[in-house]
């Protein structure tokens, strides 16, 4: 990863809720997730075709789903794709921030704590409970980040630990 440039003027990049519909934001949001899928933060594999084609669609084909984009002019930049999910201890919606990926070239500007404020404000909107998120405990930034702005990991009863997130794909 190259260092990231914090000579930026922060104000020239704008945060804007994607409009799926809107061809510039269907490309600049799978442009953006290809990107993180690729640095080793991602996984460090390019997207499938398939889903590089199909994505916009299947997320604008889900009301549960929203993104946030960020510019810096014509340039997209960073990008936080949500779903929304259910709390049924609280009976409310939640919303679990699925990606986040801030391109090397803009780290370090604070795009990313920008794009999830306006993804927290779209949460509200919705009457979200709480939002969620995993990291990978190596990325000690994100994790920094993170906290910074009120995540902390999840526990109901300190005697029990705290929650593990696992998966188990369905091929």
């Amino acid at each position: 990863m190259s260092a990231p440039q914090t000579s930026l003027p922060t104000d020239s990049v704008r945060i804007v809720r994607a409009d799926y519909g809107n061809p510039v934001h269907g490309r600049a949001l799978v442009e953006m997730l290809d990107a993180y899928a690729r640095d080793p933060a991602g996984g460090g594999h390019a997207l499938d075709d398939n889903v590089r084609a199909h994505l916009v669609d299947a997320l604008a084909a889900r009301p549960q789903a929203f993104s946030v984009l960020a510019f810096d002019g014509a340039q997209v930049v960073g990008l936080v794709n949500c779903i929304e999910g259910f709390s049924t201890f609280a009976c409310k919606p939640l919303v679990n921030v699925h990606d986040v990926a801030v391109a090397a070239s803009h780290r370090g500007l604070r795009i990313a704590e920008r794009m999830l404020a306006l993804a927290e404000e779209i949460a509200r909107e919705r009457g979200a409970c709480k939002m969620t998120l995993e990291v990978l405990t190596g990325n000690a930034s994100a994790s920094r980040l993170y906290e910074r702005i009120g995540f902390a990991s999840y526990q109901l009863d300190p005697a029990l630990g705290t929650a593990v997130f696992l998966q188990k794909w369905l091929r």
